[in-house]
Formats: structure tokens, C-alpha cells, sequence
């Protein structure tokens, strides 16, 4: 009962509405989003068949509070968080192309790079890295931000050849992603965390370009933890992550990865309550605050109570 699962709102001025696999998005006057980050959960492009009690109030809780101390830096689309799981913002036109930063030999990169592939968005790795390892500097691989199907890896050189994005404007993104991930990193260190890789997403308005989306979340990001990383890659060890890989790798065990003619294996409500209980601790490791849990009642009057009181001063 405490979770969002769907919402069916119709506010004033209201002329859109998107369903994402974890969002419900409500368009109003064409010049603002609602957005509801609901309790859903995604995983191998799948979304669950159960809600996870407080996922939603984690990560918009997370993408608040690094949009707000990475504001200096570049300006970002949120206007208001009148519930802890609702923000607003202003409408974006956003670039069509992802801007990953990898600090680590991690995750994708590790990949490619184990397949002899050295190269990852045009970008030259060294010689002799194995995965986990910290790299020279981190490194910039940009995704296609694609409307159907995956997003692909794409070069520097190729976005601009393509004119996906002007050159102007992408030496800005570079520069924003390079400073944002800087400043993400002197925070997670000081929670004992290294921040790995990360992607941000940007969009212009009136010709100023905005940072959009959510940042610094475990869905987001990788995050390993500080202590003992140094002797884990000594030890050829994997490291010990911050992220929902755990949610991963349940599935994985029993017998699910988003292939045809699997089924989704049955989540219990003690399975439900567990996830909840590690998104919370995710939320305490990387913002350093005691999770604090919404008064009772119900969730979905609070919320859109919140977002019409909101709108009404806008």
C-alpha cells in the first residue's frame, strides 16, 4: 500500500502524459514537466511485476540533492520538489546523445576492453589494465540517446561529422560532464565511496543548456565502496558495489535475463520489503542521512496534493 505503482492525474493546464518504465511524466502548458517518480523497478529493460515500497522517494531524494550541489556548475531543469517523490521542471529540448564518464575500467568499458577492443567511443585505453582498474583520467563515451531500441556507443568525432550536436555546444557538454563528475566524485569520497562511472544528460532552452534527468543515483552510476578497494584489486577481487546489481543478479538466479520464453520468477512480499530495505540503504551510504519514511496515509492524494499545490504558484 505504501507504493506507487501507476498514477492517473489531471491537473490544470495539463496537454501531455508519458509512462516511462519508472516515471509517469505530466506535460503542463507545453512549458513544464511533472514528474513522478514512481515506485517501479526496471531490470534487463523489463519492468517487475511489483512495486518497491520507497525506490521512487531514494532516487528522486538523490537526483534533488546532487542537481542542487552541482548547480553552480551548470544550471539544471528543476524548478521545484514539492513531494519527495515529485519534481518539476522546466521542458528541454534535449540532446540526442548520452554523455557517459568512466573513471574505472568498469562495467561496458571492462567488456570491450576483455575483448580486445581497446578503443571505446574513439577513445584509446592503455595497454595492460585489467577490470576495476582506476584509468590515467576519466574518459568521456557518449551514447546515442535513442527514441526506439538501444542506445549505441558513438565517437566524439562521429556526433559532430553527423551533426548530431554542434561543436560549440559539445565542448560545453564535455566541460559540464568533466566538472559534474569532479564534483560527484569529492562528494562520494567523503561518504567513502568512489563514484566509477556516471552519465548526464542535457538539454537547451532559449539557447542555455540545461542539465536534465536525474544524476548520481544508484541507477545512474556506479559507486564502489573506498575501504579495501586498493586490496580487492590486488587480489584480483571483485569489487564490492553500490548500485541495483543485487536486483540483477536475484533474477539471474532464478532463471530470468529478459530473454524470450523466460518468466519474471514470483516476487514475494518478503522479496519486495528486501529490495526496499537495500534501496534505503543505498539512499543513507551516498546522501550520509538517516532515510526518513512519509507520514502514513495515502501516498497518491499526498502526491498530487503536492504537485497541484505546487503548479497553483507557478
Amino acid at each position: 500500500m505504501n507504493a506507487i505503482n501507476e498514477t492517473h492525474f489531471n491537473f490544470p493546464g495539463q496537454t501531455a502524459f508519458y509512462k516511462g518504465k519508472v516515471r509517469d511524466v505530466y506535460t503542463i502548458d507545453n512549458k513544464y514537466l511533472a514528474m513522478v517518480v514512481t515506485d517501479r523497478i526496471s531490470a534487463f529493460d523489463v519492468v517487475l511485476p511489483e512495486a518497491i515500497p520507497f525506490k521512487g522517494q531514494v532516487l528522486n531524494q538523490i537526483a534533488a540533492r546532487f542537481l542542487e550541489a552541482t548547480a553552480d556548475i551548470v544550471p539544471n531543469w528543476v524548478i521545484s520538489v514539492p513531494d519527495p517523490s515529485v519534481t518539476i521542471g522546466r521542458i528541454c529540448e534535449p540532446f540526442k546523445v548520452e554523455m557517459v564518464i568512466r573513471g574505472y575500467l568498469a562495467g561496458h568499458a571492462a567488456r570491450e576492453y576483455s575483448a580486445g577492443r581497446h578503443h571505446v567511443c574513439g577513445v584509446a585505453l592503455p595497454e595492460g589494465l585489467k577490470e576495476n582498474d582506476i584509468l590515467p583520467e576519466p574518459i568521456i563515451t557518449p551514447t546515442t540517446k535513442a527514441s526506439v531500441g538501444h542506445d549505441e556507443d558513438i565517437s566524439r568525432e562521429e556526433i559532430l561529422a553527423r551533426g548530431i550536436v554542434s561543436e560549440e555546444d559539445y565542448v560545453k557538454l564535455e566541460a559540464y560532464t568533466q566538472a559534474l563528475f569532479k564534483r560527484g566524485t569529492e562528494i562520494a569520497a567523503k561518504q567513502g565511496l568512489i563514484l566509477v562511472d556516471t552519465k548526464y544528460e542535457f538539454g537547451k532552452v532559449d539557447g542555455q543548456i540545461y542539465l536534465i534527468d536525474e544524476i548520481h543515483t544508484p541507477d545512474s552510476s556506479r559507486y564502489f565502496y573506498k575501504e579495501g578497494y586498493e586490496e580487492r584489486q590486488q587480489k584480483g577481487e571483485p569489487q564490492k558495489q553500490l548500485s541495483k546489481e543485487f536486483v540483477r543478479r536475484w533474477l539471474i538466479e532464478n532463471g530470468f535475463q529478459g530473454k524470450e520464453g523466460q518468466v519474471v520468477p514470483v516476487m514475494t512480499e518478503g522479496i519486495v520489503n528486501s529490495i526496499s530495505e537495500r534501496y534505503i540503504e543505498l539512499y543513507e551510504q551516498i546522501i550520509g542521512e538517516t532515510f526518513v519514511k512519509p507520514a502514513e496515509g495515502s501516498v497518491l492524494t499526498r502526491v498530487e496534493t503536492a504537485i497541484n499545490n505546487a503548479l497553483s504558484v507557478m
